[in-house]
């Protein structure tokens, strides 16, 4: 009996090893049946009870490198002998766990917000998260994201963000319109560069599993089976925000990430996250989470940066209320 398995959307070095060590060591677990490795195929002839075998077993390696993004020796040797391996034992015990990034590297929710974050991401189909830089924000949404294509919960992740200047003009940038606006998205490939396999990444970009757009493409779509993740919304306004929120499908998750004390449009005022968080204040199945200082997981002096800005802005309302207040006296007075 001859049997073709093909690796989909997985490089044959990483999965096969350096000169097929891996499919060697599978090779010698399974002696009765001829396994041939060819690109991104498996070629198998046997006896059909021992390749019916084979392919049980097979199917857990395959399931395992898909979930964890990493395959050992030791990792073959424990899935072949048991059917599960010590790092799906250890894995399951840590609720804080989001997602395994590449070579097998947890993503955990590290701090009060984002573990909040992971907890109310099963409960709300609408998920406000702000807060300031640094805070990790983005990265446990696109992991959270990962998570529900990775358990099938979902058939696509949509990431979006405004294409909105910070103090630079976006006509004057170099190249087509992809050129321009890419630098606003990277940010986002970053973070599922973390998280998914190069050769995986690049076939979920080219089949639109995986999509990341301007805000301004997300007009006229109906977003179903979905994880849609908006960033830096902050720098939405007020139609847009509304544009983007009333795009939601059947079995959609949207997580909305913005920081509103750092907007770059030209009125503050004009801020749809501002306004939207007015607005849907109670409304139900729909969750915020404020995150705060706590939360910056970046360098230690980001902590630091952010409470002088915000003790500057203290200082400067006091002093205008102070001006205020005296203005008003000199008036009585007169």
């Amino acid at each position: 009996m001859d049997k073709q398995i093909f690796l989909e959307g997985i490089d044959p070095l990483e999965f096969f090893g350096v000169n097929n060590s891996k499919i060697d060591l599978i090779k010698k677990l399974f002696p009765k049946i001829n396994i041939t490795a060819r690109g991104h195929a498996l070629f198998i002839q046997g006896e059909p009870r021992e390749i019916k075998a084979f392919e049980k077993k097979f199917a857990l390696i395959l399931d395992h490198f898909y979930q964890y993004n990493v395959l050992s020796d030791q990792i073959i040797h424990e899935i072949l002998n048991s059917g599960i391996s010590s790092l799906e034992e250890n894995g399951t015990g840590d609720k804080d766990i989001i997602v395994f990034g590449n070579n097998g590297k947890p993503v955990r929710a590290r701090t009060p917000n984002q573990k909040r974050l992971h907890e109310t991401s099963s409960k709300s189909d609408l998920i406000f998260a702000i807060g300031p830089a640094g805070t990790g924000k983005t990265y446990t949404a696109i992991a959270l994201a990962v998570k529900a294509l990775k358990n099938k919960e979902i058939r696509k992740i949509i990431l979006s963000r405004p294409a909105v200047e910070a103090g630079e003009n976006l006509g004057f940038l170099p190249g087509d319109l992809k050129d321009k606006i890419d630098p606003y998205l990277q940010p986002l490939y970053d973070a599922l560069q973390d998280m998914i396999p190069p050769k995986k990444l690049e076939e979920f970009m080219k089949d639109g599993t995986i999509q990341i757009a301007p805000l301004a493409f997300m007009r006229g779509r109906t977003l179903s089976n979905a994880y849609v993740i908006l960033d830096e919304a902050q720098n939405t306004t007020v139609n847009q925000l509304k544009m983007f929120l009333t795009r939601m499908g059947l079995n959609a998750k949207f997580i909305i990430t913005g920081d509103v004390t750092q907007i770059d449009l030209p009125r503050r005022s004009n801020s749809g996250l501002i306004q939207a968080l007015k607005i849907l204040k109670g409304v139900k199945n729909i969750s915020t989470i404020f995150f705060d200082k706590k939360d910056i997981v970046r360098h230690r002096l980001v902590r630091d940066i952010v409470e002088a800005y915000d003790k500057h802005s203290e200082e400067m309302e006091e002093k205008t209320e102070a001006k205020a207040e005296q203005e008003a006296k000199t008036k009585t007075e007169k």
